[in-house]
């Protein structure tokens, strides 16, 4: 998949990829939301290949929205709709069977960019997660789930933010850059108003000192993404 990006705003990582694949396994259904799209990549990957979704595309900056429309034309994806708001303003009337998002999780003690586009991708001031965790509530239909990432130092204000929104963690998988390392991110699949127990998947190696494990260079590929430049 060939996905246009700006060279000054926020581009997807790795991250991205193994959310992507996280999700993957659980083999989506119904409507799906993609909250703070970017480049529409998440959402346009698990279109392409859960093609009977029903996929809309969020994002509060105008300039992203743009580059996702023109990288579903692109890549010859049909996308139910792409919503250029505030995901805390979104109607409560739009329901969604999946809400899957990589939102904004650095802390506002962690050095900002310069960028506003890279301080509202990158920041949680911009999205707290409390307030996300409460607006997926509202607009979940009942037994729908949420899937997304997040750093693995805030796990506990995540499990607090999603069990006060009535949101149950049915799965959870830790990420770690390399063997012995301690976790950098936490892959997170709840489900609002679920009573089923959660499973904790294996960890989530990344790498050694020869580079991405096997299994990680797997996702990458099936993935199958490309970089264009986006002439702003």
């Amino acid at each position: 998949m060939e996905l246009f990006q700006s060279d000054t705003g926020y581009r997807y990582n790795s991250d991205t990829l193994l959310l992507f694949d996280f999700i993957s396994g659980f083999k989506p259904k119904g409507s799906l939301l993609d909250v703070g799209c970017g480049c529409g990549i998440l959402g346009l990957l698990l279109k392409r290949d859960f093609p009977t979704l029903h996929v809309s595309l969020l994002d509060i900056e105008r300039h992203n929205c743009t580059i996702a429309q023109t990288n579903a034309t692109h890549n010859a994806i049909t996308i139910d709709a792409i919503t250029c708001k505030d995901f805390l303003e979104l109607p409560h009337e739009q329901k969604f069977d999946n809400i899957v998002s990589n939102p904004p999780f650095y802390h506002g003690g962690a050095l900002k960019s310069e960028s506003k586009h890279l301080s509202i991708a990158r920041y949680s001031e911009h999205l707290p997660f409390a307030s996300f965790a409460h607006k997926v509530s509202k607009i979940l239909t009942n037994k729908g789930y949420v899937t997304f990432c997040y750093d693995a130092k805030q796990l506990q204000h995540v499990l607090h933010a999603l069990h006060d929104a009535k949101l149950s963690v049915e799965a959870l998988r830790c990420v770690h850059t390399k063997e012995g390392n301690e976790a950098s991110l936490i892959l997170v699949r709840a489900r609002k108003n679920s009573k089923t127990l959660c499973t904790i998947h294996p960890p989530l190696i990344v790498g050694d000192t020869g580079g991405y494990l096997p299994h990680i260079k797997a996702i990458f590929e099936h993935a199958n993404t490309q970089s264009l430049a986006w002439k702003d």
